[in-house]
């Protein structure tokens, strides 16, 4: 239906040029002309419109007409067409909007106040012409039309008549869409568009609407400052409602867009218009209801909104906070709706117009009879006729006859409390006397010229709409206290103040200002909130609208299959990786040295580890080690002081003395093994240890090596033991361990043993060891005393039945025994153990073997030396080795 009421408009608009019968045209074309009603007046042109002029709400001639276009009603009335018979000229239905009525009127007031001004065009007088809109795009592309053609039904030009009755420009429109089809209907004839209200961001695109400009922010800055209101509070999870319109559908992809980039998820987006019918209402008020989403923001035209709330009204439903645009969030008459206390939103500055509020009061029967608006008006606001009857009835909607009365003069508009004499917040009505101020100075810049002190206006410069558009982007100027000025897209610096629905001690709801956003500002400096807000239903704390909770510190987050990036759920970071953030996406593994505490949230130094003598273990062991000591230094000094004793003396004491220090050495060599290792503890302990005990196994292999050569001896004719004296024993000892003092010399030389720090065999704690450097180093250590060990065991095996003193190659025999078994098993043990407990191992191999070997060589002798002194005879010795 608006598309065709758009093109009947657009024909029966257009004004008609009748060219006269000079022109050359056949017999067809004459009947075209007459057909066409068109003149044969010899050498004129004339325009004639094709349709029945309409007539605006309020007019006044001047030496240059502005024109305006408001939304003053709310609807048009609906005619059907025929095609066959010229259609009725399209009325306004439904009531007056009081507030686009004080809009209309505060244009009147700026162009009154410009005329009595010595500065501002002098000696020029303005004139206007304002039209009712009737909130519908048909009529707004009608007005658009007339006001580029002008009033007069028929005017002669010349030979040019596009120029005629032209505005020099346009304030206007109060809606988006209707201000896009204005703007490009008067854009091709270069007539500047000042709109007040007209915020859709698509109206900044100069190659569609070169024209535009506007005194009102663009949706785009509020678009911006919403996301990032949403966000200041945490809101992640939110709904959409939009007009389905311009308005709506821009400024809300602008919002969305904008939210997006904020991670802010949108769990509905619905738009709805007035012309829809109720059920399409009543399934976004459904929409709502069953929703999770707490806040609902809200991009929608307060015609609109206002019958959504109605029908939200109609049926409770939770608790919801409205965030909302400038479009409703300032309309006083939307307060009336209590469930939505605690709306936050955008709004234009509130400002001071002086002498405005006067002029709107000014109201008296005789001039609102001259106006059919005003007449309108004044009767619905006093319930009483402008006319000569006493008493009239009236029906109205409900079917209820009310009576009303003649207007009587005593009427006072003091005492009407309507949005049109609430001068209290003006911020849209700022906006329209900008709009006429912006377009004031365009003209004076264009037809004045300032001398001096004085400036000098010629009202019969013949300028067009053109020059005061070419005026218009330059125009820099400051009214009552606020700057004007437009930018490169026709736009003004976008400032708002951020205005929350609060109750008052009476219990009314009222606007307040509680925080600014300007565009201007730095990054991250734009938006400031300096009073304390109330929350929906009045509460204190901000409400919670989210999809999940927040994930702690420690987890991170994990998509829901299927649903929007802010519903997730909470996973706790894998082992060895922390998350330190709120709402982590990823969770990441500590440095090397580090682990995670229990919350994983913090990583610690890992605690190093080794065998320690503050521990009990590595006491044990010390204490063993020092006891092994101390236990071979007893023994030494025992056959030191029984070293004249047969058993001492028929048991080489040479050797045995040097095996005593060998086995002390052993002894105290596994204390290297103990505490934080170092470099110079590293290298000690491994060549300290395989030092001492080659010098050890020397010692036990020069015993068994006499032993034999002894039963040798006592063959007859034998002189073997000449080779075996104390001397060869010496060489024997000191051959043995040079050899493995050369292999610990080259092991220190090419690749030596170094503290390193051992993280592969634990997670939660660090090893620090010793690392072998070469282990072919190593294990040749190994290698070389289990050689000598193993010659030693087969010689005390050979030995072990020769009838020796005191059965020595039998105890030498089960020392070696010992000592293998210890050293077999300590391979496999040492591979496995972990950490700190491989050196405990190679600790307790080092004391068991060198316990072994002091017990079952040692003992036997000192306890006869201690306790058995009769055995500890010559003749004994001699009786033994006789049986």
């Amino acid at each position: 239906m608006e598309i065709s009421a758009f093109f009947i408009g657009l024909i029966l608009s257009l004004g008609l040029c009748e060219l006269n019968s000079a022109l050359a045209v056949n017999t067809s074309g004459d009947g075209l002309k007459q057909r066409a009603g068109v003149s044969t007046e010899a050498s004129s042109v004339k325009c004639k419109l094709q349709s029945t002029t309409r007539l605006p709400a309020f007019s006044m001639d001047g030496d240059y007409v502005i024109g305006g276009v408001f939304s003053i009603h709310q609807y048009e009335q609906t005619v059907t067409h025929n095609y066959t018979t010229m259609p009725e000229q399209q009325r306004c239905t439904g009531s007056i909007d009081a507030r686009e009525l004080r809009f209309s009127r505060a244009m009147v007031f700026a162009i009154e106040e410009i005329n009595n001004s010595t500065e501002l065009l002098p000696g020029i007088k303005l004139g206007y012409q304002i039209h009712d809109s009737c909130t519908a795009v048909p009529l707004a592309m009608h007005v658009a039309f007339q006001l580029a053609n002008g009033l007069d039904p028929v005017f002669y030009t010349g030979n040019n008549c596009s120029q005629s009755g032209m505005v020099m420009a346009i304030v206007g429109e109060s809606g988006s869409t209707r201000s896009i089809s204005m703007s490009r209907i008067i854009g091709p004839f270069n007539i500047p568009l000042v709109s007040h209200f007209g915020t859709c961001a698509c109206l900044s695109n100069k190659q569609q609407y070169p024209t535009f400009f506007r005194t009102i922010p663009s949706d785009q800055f509020q678009a911006d400052a919403l996301a990032k209101l949403v966000k200041h509070f945490g809101w992640t999870w939110i709904g959409a409602v939009r007009s389905d319109s311009d308005y709506g559908n821009n400024g809300m992809a602008s919002f969305l867009d904008a939210a997006q980039k904020e991670g802010i998820c949108v769990e509905y987006s619905v738009s709805f218009h007035r012309n829809h019918p109720q059920s399409k209402i009543q399934r976004v008020a459904d929409i709502i209801r069953r929703s999770t989403a707490m806040v609902i923001v809200a991009f929608v035209a307060s015609t609109e909104l206002r019958m959504l709330l109605e029908e939200l009204s109609r049926k409770p439903s939770p608790p919801r906070q409205w965030i909302g645009s400038e479009s409703w969030v300032t309309d006083p008459d939307m307060l009336r709706f209590s469930f939505c206390a605690g709306a936050i939103g955008f709004g234009i500055q509130q400002s001071v117009i002086p002498g405005l509020r006067e002029f709107l009061l000014d109201l008296s029967p005789s001039k609102v009879a001259a106006s059919p608006v005003l007449t309108e008006f004044w009767e619905g606001a006093f319930n009483c006729r402008l006319g000569k009857s006493e008493k009239v009835v009236l029906i109205f909607n409900t079917g209820a006859a009310v009576d009303e009365h003649v207007c009587d003069g005593t009427e006072d508009m003091q005492t009407i409390k309507s949005q049109y004499t609430d001068t209290s917040q003006l911020r849209i009505t700022n906006m329209v006397y900008k709009a006429v101020y912006a377009i004031a100075h365009a003209i004076h810049n264009a037809v004045c010229q300032d001398t001096n002190s004085t400036t000098q206006c010629d009202k019969n410069t013949g300028i067009e709409s053109k020059h005061v558009l070419t005026q218009l982007k330059k125009v820099n100027f400051s009214q009552n206290g606020y700057d004007v000025s437009f930018d490169a897209n026709g736009d003004p610096v976008a400032t708002y103040e951020l205005v929350n629905w609060q109750k008052s001690n009476s219990g009314s709801i009222e606007m307040v200002t509680v925080g600014y956003y300007d565009a201007s500002l730095p990054v991250g400096q734009e938006f400031r909130i300096n009073k304390n807000l109330t929350w929906v239903e009045g509460g204190t704390q901000v409400p919670v609208s989210v999809c999940s909770n927040s994930c702690r510190p420690g987890t991170r987050k994990v998509l829901q299959k299927g649903k929007p990036i802010c519903c997730y759920d909470c996973i706790l970071c894998p082992e060895g990786e922390i998350s330190n953030v709120t709402d982590s996406p990823d969770c990441f593994p500590c440095p090397k040295e580090f682990w995670p505490n229990a919350e994983r949230d913090t990583c610690f130094p890992k605690p190093v580890e080794f065998l320690s003598f503050d521990e009990v273990l590595g006491i044990i062991l010390a204490a063993f080690s020092v006891g092994g000591a101390c236990l071979a230094i007893i023994t030494a000094a025992v056959f030191f002081r029984h070293k004249t004793s047969p058993i001492v003396r028929a048991n080489n004491s040479e050797l045995s003395f040097l095996l005593l220090f060998s086995l002390t050495l052993c002894f105290l060599c596994s204390l290297t093994f103990i505490g934080a290792p170092s470099e110079w503890s590293c290298m000690l302990r491994h060549t300290a240890f395989g030092i001492t005990f080659v010098l050890c196994i020397s010692c036990v292999l020069g015993k068994t090596i006499v032993v034999l050569m002894a039963f040798k001896a006592t063959l007859p004719g034998s002189n073997v033991m000449k080779w075996f004296g104390p001397p060869q024993q010496r060489m024997t000892v000191v051959s043995f361990t040079f050899i493995q003092v050369l292999i610990c010399t080259i092991w220190l030389v090419v690749s030596p043993p170094f503290p390193m720090k051992n993280l592969t065999v634990y997670k939660k704690r660090i090893i620090l060891e010793c690392a072998l450097g070469s282990a072919i180093g190593f294990w040749a250590v190994l290698g070389y005393i289990g050689l000598l060990a193993a010659f030693c065991l087969v010689l005390a095996v050979l030995a072990r039945k020769l009838p020796d003193n005191f059965n020595e190659a039998k105890l030498i025999t089960f020392s070696m025994l010992i000592f293998c078994a210890v050293w077999i098993t300590f391979i496999p043990a040492y591979v496995s153990s972990p950490g700190k407990f491989t050196v405990a191992v190679e600790i307790f191999a080092i004391l068991a073997s060198s316990f072994g070997l002091i017990l079952c060589i040692f003992a036997p002798k000192c306890f006869i030396i201690l306790f058995k002194p009769e055995k500890n005879t010559k003749k004994h010795l001699m009786n033994k080795n006789q049986s």
